[in-house]
């Protein structure tokens, strides 16, 4: 609903409530009216402001300085006012329950706390989900998407480090990486504000520069003065001393160089354990940059994860090969298991409580199971941007439907999908019939499908033009 009053008193797009001057006549116009006295122009340190247009019927509002046009009913138009007052709802939203997980384009970003919860993160949010008790909290100090996540060694503190944002105004905000209590979900530090540029990928709770691509980072659990980090084409043992950081790079030796080196963990004695994109698995004895034992072709294809159990066994991941596969202390194959294909290549490994494995994958599912047993999913999530999202109008129940070309139904008690449905374009917008009975979905090509939604059915498909189709929604009547 747009309400209009003849007050010049206004709500801006970022919830302030703002004074203009006097209004105007002009029926193309922004929502800023007054002048400073110096007659300068100070657009650049303002938002943008609204702008109404009566000829096509429309507001168009900047949010986080991206431009939303609204087209207005038209018995409205001639009556509509930008310095409208619109009183501020009483009520605040709280996020109750996060879907998906990142693992498309992460790594490493999958752990489990000593509270008994899983943390992990999606666009900015990072969500600490007890599986159990079907409860989950949410750190939601970033101002943009969380691109890496570490645990400190005491479990309880944990980094974050996110991709360059925008403001409300639509300024830029640096990335940096916020340092938080696990517990109590407060901030404790944020640093690296003015450091970076785009993104922050990599994180082990210290700072490491590097010409090439890091994938991963981390201290060795015995000397903790040895930082291990691994990445395109290299393998770094680092020696902190003092103040200064001192480099020993991995031999390869006889062994061929592989182009990535994607993940590391630490054995029971101290040994330094790497998999690499040629699928093998190396071992680096204490103390040494060298190659004590090799595992050759341990997987086909690049190894993205490895796990040290608590009781000496290695778990390593494979993406091409989506195979899970334990090792024992000499390392010798002791199970396989292969995760099936909907779930996509495994990411990241973790280890649960007991003999409980959890599995983050690139096509952004958390996994649960045992190396003896199947994998189930406990969050799941889309691929590709998210555009659509509907609300049944009777039932605890939501649609969302993306460019990954799936239109998924939600229970919003259970926080598990009711189904998913692939479709052949990428999905745009969605809206529920009145009765719930059916749901469209609208393209980017400019089809739309409706579907029934209790059997997810495709009841009739339709095609009006060759553009987006940004809304989809039936007459209340």
């Amino acid at each position: 609903n747009i309400k209009r009053t003849s007050s010049s008193e206004r709500v801006s797009p970022g919830g302030r409530r703002e004074s203009n001057g006097d209004s105007r006549g002009n029926r193309n116009r922004t929502g800023s009216t007054s002048s400073s006295s110096s007659g300068k122009k100070n657009s650049e340190s303002k938002p943008k402001e609204p702008v109404f247009s009566a000829e096509e019927g429309y507001v168009k509002m900047f949010l986080r300085g991206r431009p939303v046009t609204m087209y207005m009913p038209k018995d409205q138009v001639d009556s509509y006012s930008l310095e409208a007052k619109v009183e501020l709802p009483t009520k605040r939203l709280k996020l109750e329950w996060v879907y998906g997980y990142r693992g498309r384009d992460c790594r490493n970003n999958l752990y489990l706390l000593p509270t008994g919860e899983t943390v992990y993160f999606i666009a900015s949010v990072v969500v600490l989900y007890n599986v159990e008790e079907q409860l989950q909290r949410h750190y939601a100090g970033h101002n943009d998407d969380v691109k890496c996540l570490a645990v400190h060694p005491d479990r309880i503190t944990i980094a974050t480090g996110q991709v360059a944002g925008t403001s409300k105004d639509g300024k830029q905000l640096p990335p940096h990486v916020r340092i938080w209590d696990s517990v109590t979900l407060n901030t404790l530090h944020v640093i690296g504000i003015g450091f970076f540029d785009r993104a922050v990928t990599c994180i082990a709770f210290s700072k490491s520069c590097s010409n090439e691509a890091v994938f991963a980072a981390d201290f060795h659990p015995t000397d903790t003065n040895i930082i291990v980090t691994c990445g395109k084409s290299h393998l770094y043992f680092w020696t902190l001393e003092g103040s200064s950081l001192n480099k020993k790079q991995g031999l390869f030796e006889k062994q061929e160089k592989p182009k990535f080196v994607l993940c590391v963990t630490f054995s029971e004695n101290g040994d330094t354990i790497t998999g690499d994109s040629s699928g093998n698995i190396l071992v680096w004895g204490k103390g040494t940059n060298r190659i004590s034992y090799a595992v050759q072709g341990a997987h086909e294809g690049g190894i993205f994860a490895l796990c040290m159990l608590r009781d000496g066994t290695l778990v390593s991941g494979g993406g091409k090969d989506r195979k899970l596969i334990s090792w024992s202390g000499n390392y010798q194959k002791l199970r396989k298991t292969e995760i099936p294909e909907q779930f996509g290549p495994i990411r990241t490994v973790a280890e649960g409580k007991g003999d409980v494995i959890l599995i983050g994958t690139t096509r952004n599912f958390v996994l649960q199971g045992t190396l003896s047993g199947d994998f189930t999913p406990i969050t799941q999530g889309h691929t590709d941007e998210l555009w659509g999202l509907a609300i049944h109008a009777s039932k605890p129940q939501f649609l969302t439907c993306g460019h990954d070309k799936h239109a998924t139904l939600w229970d919003a008690v259970g926080h598990r999908p009711v189904w998913d449905k692939i479709i052949e374009d990428p999905a745009q917008s969605s809206g529920f019939h009145p009765s719930g009975s059916v749901v469209a979905v609208g393209t980017l090509t400019g089809r739309w499908f409706v579907f029934d939604t209790e059997t997810k059915d495709l009841v009739t498909v339709h095609t009006d033009g060759n553009e987006q189709l940004s809304v989809m929604r039936y007459s209340p009547g």
